[in-house]
């Protein structure tokens, strides 16, 4: 069949309506897709809006596009393909999916299959392809997964050169699967070349304005994502995460208002289509820019809500861009991020943990009370707080999550060093501080958050403070400034401004 192009925008009646078939959501503004399938004539609308929810990371209203296909044509394998990458949720999700995910994500692709006799080569190709993410992972780790999954996307866009969804997708694949130690950012910027190349022949595609972001959004790179993230609101402004998504550019170049500007956008719209993950999400990156700008009482008017939104909140729903671990994340950052930002040793202190499926989240809280009770005297505390950090590195090495069991390894590291200093053990100090800063410096933050509660170089410039090294704390802070520009806490520290 060949497909219709679609702007899926405004109000859409397709052909199937006098089969029962619904009308597409009047004035939803998601950019222009097209993905040629074999389903029936009459579904061509309702897929390709479906596919557009699904680049712009929309997974629970994508998942409901999708069933809405099925409802029409049964018959549709490809409906079931869009199902399974969308229980997939945020391909930029370093931690294990849930057990319960991946069992629905691998019904999906299993009804896929028993179709497929109907399907062509080419979606054969597609479906073989989400298929890797599922694959066996009762014992085979993720990261084998979303390797397997590229290589099944590369031999698809190689073999359909001419699909340039196969591209779009690849490219997402290449960026999902690299490694947060390739500081050569190879797959990244092959793909980059790939959407870029793209999206000017297709501006108002969502996925290559948003996956453009995504490619750039490391340090050296952020600023070839300056187009894409000025632009992608424009083009899916009914997405909240295509309001958000722009602040990760903004936050990697220091543009502290746009980002407060872009969050508190998508927030609105997060909350009004029930996706409380994606708000909490949203909040944390507003609080963060806020802080930079030393907008405290807008940062604690967030917090202050946030006890409302975790009423609402659940981990295990299906909605936005943001999975559950990411709402669980915001939610133990926040506080941690408001205390330490703030110098406020005796508020980080006193926080108090919450213990969910996702450890690395508690260990925030875990961090945030050590820094906090080593300045303010509660060794105590701090050493408890220390070995709490450890059984959680251990435990998320045990589940084979090396990523998250490094980040929270630098936390203990950091954490370490600020004991040993208020316990006058200065060498040892500074030698465990130099470890945690040079092993932050040799992976990359998750996508889940704006930045680094502390960055272990802007620690080890307030150790040498501390210790009256002023000229190799400057050096420190510098070194903060180049991976964190405009960050508050160095720029004040070298007399710079990092306000907008």
């Amino acid at each position: 069949m060949t497909g219709i192009r679609i702007a899926v925008a405004g109000a859409l009646l397709i052909a199937g309506v006098r089969t029962g078939l619904a009308q597409l959501p009047e004035h939803e503004r998601l950019g222009t897709v097209h993905f040629e399938t074999s389903c029936s004539p009459r579904v061509a609308l309702r897929f390709d809006h479906a596919v557009a929810l699904l680049h712009s990371f929309e997974f629970g209203a994508s998942i409901q596009a999708f069933n809405d296909v099925l409802a029409a044509d049964s018959t549709c394998a490809m409906a079931y393909w869009g199902i399974a990458l969308s229980r997939w949720t945020n391909p930029m999700v370093q931690g294990d999916r849930p057990v319960a995910l991946l069992q629905s994500g691998l019904q999906a692709v299993s009804a896929a299959r028993r179709m497929s006799g109907r399907a062509s080569e080419r979606e054969r190709g597609y479906v073989g392809a989400a298929a890797q993410l599922y694959d066996d992972f009762e014992h085979r780790d993720q990261r084998a997964r979303v390797t397997a999954y590229e290589r099944a996307m590369r031999d698809l866009a190689l073999r359909e050169p001419a699909d340039t969804e196969a591209q779009i997708f690849h490219a997402l694949s290449l960026i999902a699967s690299a490694s947060p130690a390739d500081k050569s950012y190879a797959n990244q910027l092959t793909a980059g070349r790939v959407l870029e190349a793209l999206w000017a022949k297709q501006p108002n595609h969502p996925g290559l304005a948003h996956y453009i972001i995504h490619c750039y959004d490391y340090p050296p790179l952020a600023y070839k994502a300056r187009a894409a993230a000025l632009r992608y609101a424009s083009i899916a402004p009914d997405a909240a995460h295509a309001l958000h998504m722009p602040s990760h550019t903004f936050t990697r170049l220091g543009m502290w208002k746009e980002s407060a500007r872009a969050n508190n956008r998508s927030r609105q719209v997060a909350l009004r289509n029930g996706s409380v993950a994606e708000a909490l999400h949203a909040s944390d990156y507003a609080v963060y820019a806020y802080l930079q700008m030393g907008n405290d009482a807008a940062a604690k008017a967030i917090l202050d809500g946030l006890p409302a939104l975790a009423a609402r909140f659940d981990p295990a729903a299906i909605t936005g861009a943001a999975p559950g671990s990411a709402g669980v994340f915001a939610l133990a950052a926040m506080p941690a991020r408001w205390a330490l930002e703030r110098s406020a040793w005796a508020e980080a202190a006193a926080l108090e943990p919450h213990a969910s499926a996702f450890p690395y989240a508690e260990a925030m809280t875990y961090f945030a009370r050590a820094l906090g009770a080593s300045h303010s005297g509660d060794l105590a505390k701090s050493r408890a707080s220390i070995d709490s950090l450890d059984a959680i590195r251990q435990r998320l090495s045990a589940k084979g999550e090396s990523y998250w069991a490094e980040q929270v390894n630098i936390q203990h590291l950091a954490a370490s060093a600020w004991l040993d200093l208020a316990e006058h053990r200065d060498s040892a100090a500074l030698l465990t501080m130099r470890e945690a800063a040079s092993r932050e410096d040799a992976t990359e933050k998750s996508a889940v958050s704006p930045g680094p509660l502390a960055p272990s170089r802007e620690l080890l410039g307030d150790m040498l403070v501390a210790l009256h090294r002023v000229d190799a704390a400057r050096a420190e802070y510098r070194a903060t400034l180049e991976k964190e520009p405009r960050r508050r806490h160095s720029s004040s520290a070298l007399g710079a401004s990092s306000h907008d």
